[in-house]
């Protein structure tokens, strides 16, 4: 009986090719087949590394639950496969958590192959000691449920991490303002390991006043009293 496949979940650069690991390197070249959330994304990866084209799976929220099953069904007959999200590591706020849970429920071996994250790459730069923090991730879109993440948030005396789409910063920022007060210290990490990447501690009031670049991939980190 052929042994079944295994799933590793693959960190990628978050905007620095260079930041690929070799363990992540040489996965991505012996794995069957690649998960992506785009196919563009996937295919420019693959061009950027220098990897021979391979076969990709589109996986996102819209169709996870259905492509979920073909894809256990192929690990389960021996194919490996490789989870990747369209930069840094996979899951934290991108699709993948059901096809790992679902994995798990069949004893697929699940293996991370660790590197680059946006997440850690913001906390290792604080410059206080950071004992604990709550992730708090993407907001709810909604106007009143958002309000009553933020009011809970204001209630949690650590550091708090904040994610949202390059359009929403200037909003956030000031949904944050409101929330915790304009004097309250943050720290704002702008296009993370890129060329322009840029780093900014302060009040929210500060931080507001200074920022060159409103649209923006960023982790905004809300300091603790």
């Amino acid at each position: 009986m052929k042994d079944i496949g295994s799933l590793f979940v693959i960190a990628t650069p978050i905007g620095n090719y260079d930041d690929i690991t070799i363990r992540a390197l040489n996965t991505l070249k012996t794995v069957d087949v690649i998960i992506c959330e785009e196919y563009r994304e996937g295919t420019t990866l693959l061009k950027k590394l220098d990897i021979p084209k391979k076969e990709l799976v589109l996986l996102n929220e819209h169709n996870e639950k259905e492509q979920v099953p073909e894809i256990l069904n192929r690990l389960l007959q021996g194919e490996n496969f490789g989870l990747i999200s369209d930069c840094g590591t996979p899951v934290f706020a991108d699709p993948g958590h059901y096809l790992i849970e679902q994995s798990a429920m069949f004893n697929i071996p699940v293996i991370p192959i660790p590197g680059a994250s946006s997440l850690m790459a913001t906390l290792s730069i604080l410059n206080f000691k950071l004992d604990q923090f709550y992730f708090a991730g993407f907001l709810p879109r909604e106007k009143n449920e958002r309000k009553k993440s933020l009011d809970y948030l204001r209630s949690i005396n650590v550091p708090i991490v904040l994610m949202d789409t390059p359009y929403r910063l200037t909003k956030l920022l000031d949904e944050v303002s409101k929330t915790f007060g304009k004097k309250r210290l943050i720290t704002l990490a702008v296009n993370i390991t890129m060329e322009n990447e840029q780093y900014y501690r302060g009040t929210v009031e500060e931080v507001t006043s200074v920022l060159t670049n409103p649209k923006a991939e960023f982790i905004l980190v809300v300091h603790g009293y």
